[in-house]
């Protein structure tokens, strides 16, 4: 349950902090890049050593964790891709409903059996995501291109399969908390290093501008970052309650508390629809509790 709570306040503080950067014009690819390498730093102090090295050649999950750390970054440009051509509402609900998959996988791979009323939780999980995900100035409906919506339905695969990954390596690989550590430390390493390859290619060509308030930034990110990430994968393996439970939980619970902190700092109110999926992600929350 704490691993559930932490991982849910610093995914809500995450938001804030990104609500924070188009205050301060702060770049969001360039603040990120500089985040993973902070993240590194962070889950390195805290496990008391740095794992990435000659030895991790050798990890039984290096293939795994490439593929990650290459997805972290992908997914994150193709949500900013497909929020500036698409709308913020198609992104952001391709991005949350994704979490179908992972719930699907969760019940098929490892034998799950949710029970009436944790079926009933994972159900009502999709609309009140859908509902309190709807921004207030993109009620009217979005209709992508043809070709657009391509990159939409990539973004729902994406996004579910980073979190079935998750998913995978915790439940194949990670049996002990220095485990995690390193594996997460490991994740950012790469997510970091295709960064700075792709940060340093647009410095040159002249894409983008160097600014010291988007390292300020990425300072900033990275250390609750590191530990919304190693604190999902002690959720996960806190066997708290089933995964396919757990899943719609987190994001549920995530939704509530960046909403609260929107109205609470940032003077948002949300819409009629918006309290509708409040409301609904309570009752989740309730359902999922109680199971």
């Amino acid at each position: 349950m704490m691993y559930l709570l932490l991982m849910v306040l610093l995914n809500a503080l995450l938001a804030a902090l990104f609500k924070l950067f188009v205050r301060f014009r702060v770049d969001n690819f360039q603040a990120i890049v500089v985040n993973y390498w902070v993240c590194v730093l962070t889950g390195s102090a805290f496990l008391g050593s740095f794992p990435v090295g000659a030895a991790s050649l050798s990890r039984d999950w290096l293939g795994l964790c490439l593929l990650m750390g290459a997805g972290f970054i992908s997914i994150f440009n193709l949500f900013a891709y497909c929020t500036r051509r698409d709308g913020i509402t198609a992104a952001t609900v391709a991005n949350k409903l994704s979490l179908v998959i992972p719930v699907l996988f969760s019940i098929v791979l490892y034998d799950e059996h949710p029970g009436l009323v944790q079926w009933l939780g994972i159900v009502l999980a999709f609309p009140a995501v859908y509902l309190a995900s709807l921004p207030k100035a993109s009620m009217e409906k979005v209709s992508p291109h043809k070709h657009n919506l391509f990159w939409i339905v990539l973004l729902f695969i994406g996004s579910g399969l980073l979190d079935t990954a998750m998913k995978y390596a915790e439940q194949r690989y990670l049996a002990t908390p220095s485990e995690q550590a390193s594996y997460t430390i490991h994740l950012f390493f790469v997510a970091g290093t295709i960064g700075t390859l792709l940060l340093l290619f647009f410095l040159i060509t002249g894409r983008m501008r160097f600014s010291w308030r988007n390292v300020a930034g990425g300072i900033a990110l990275g250390v609750p970052n590191y530990f919304s990430i190693y604190f999902m994968i002690r959720m996960l393996n806190s066997n708290f309650i089933q995964s396919s439970a757990m899943i719609p939980l987190s994001n549920v619970g995530v939704l509530v508390a960046s909403s609260l902190i929107a109205m609470l700092f940032f003077g948002e109110r949300p819409s009629a629809r918006n309290k509708l999926g409040l409301l609904l992600s309570l009752i989740v929350i309730a359902l999922l509790a109680m199971s």
